[in-house]
């Protein structure tokens, strides 16, 4: 009769009480490699998602809605401000330009004006003497061309005479003198005499005329 099976019976000596169990299970889970050029299995999930490709892609194209212009027409609105803003800055700077352009011609001709009117400032006192002596009968010969030659460049360069007896005194234009009485003939205070004429270049008057004044008379009661 045998008697009970001792553990480890039948194992040589020194091996490992595990080393048995390893060993089957290794043989177990031992998975055969596949071989060269053989296809993998199929896996189940493909199919599935690539039949549900073709639905999302239909899905994201939209075409069963109706397309959305809001951006379009959000682009179309901020063009029309864009050019309505561009417009109304050039015609800002279009209108700077002209009040720019007048101020620099109004400059110009001002500076133009007073250059003038300080070179004929004092040749207005040669012209008095020319009056006197043409009133004298002195003014004749070469004299008398010189002296109407004169007249003509200072009249070309816009210098006026004015000033005659029988003039409403008008002080702006006038500087009265002397009143030398009143006359019966005339209705308002009037030159009577005129000791000098008066000049002015483009209205502005370079010299008051010098004058002496009457009164018209005084009614009696």
């Amino acid at each position: 009769m045998t008697g009970p099976t001792q553990p480890g019976a039948g194992r040589p000596p020194g091996g490992s009480p595990f080393g048995d169990a390893a060993a089957e299970m290794a043989n177990e889970t031992e998975v055969e490699a596949p071989l060269e050029g053989a296809s993998a299995p199929a896996d189940p999930t493909a199919d599935s998602q690539l039949e549900s490709e073709p639905e999302a892609q239909l899905a994201g194209t939209g075409e069963d809605e109706p397309a959305d212009d809001g951006g379009a027409v959000e682009q179309g609105a901020t063009t029309d401000e864009q050019l309505i803003e561009r417009t109304a800055d050039l015609q800002r700077l279009q209108a700077e330009f002209l009040n720019y352009k007048r101020r620099v011609d109004r400059d110009r001709g001002l500076i133009a004006e007073n250059a003038t009117y300080k070179v004929l400032q004092p040749i207005v006192e040669v012209l008095d003497t020319i009056d006197r002596a043409r009133e004298h009968g002195e003014l004749e010969g070469g004299f008398k061309s010189v002296a109407d030659q004169l007249e003509r460049v200072v009249t070309g360069l816009g210098l006026t005479k004015f000033g005659a007896p029988g003039d409403a005194f008008d002080p702006t234009i006038h500087e009265a003198l002397s009143h030398i009485g009143e006359d019966p003939d005339v209705a308002v205070t009037t030159a009577k005499v005129i000791a000098k004429s008066g000049y002015t270049i483009n209205d502005r008057v370079v010299r008051a005329a010098q004058v002496l004044v009457v009164d018209p008379a005084t009614p009696t009661a």
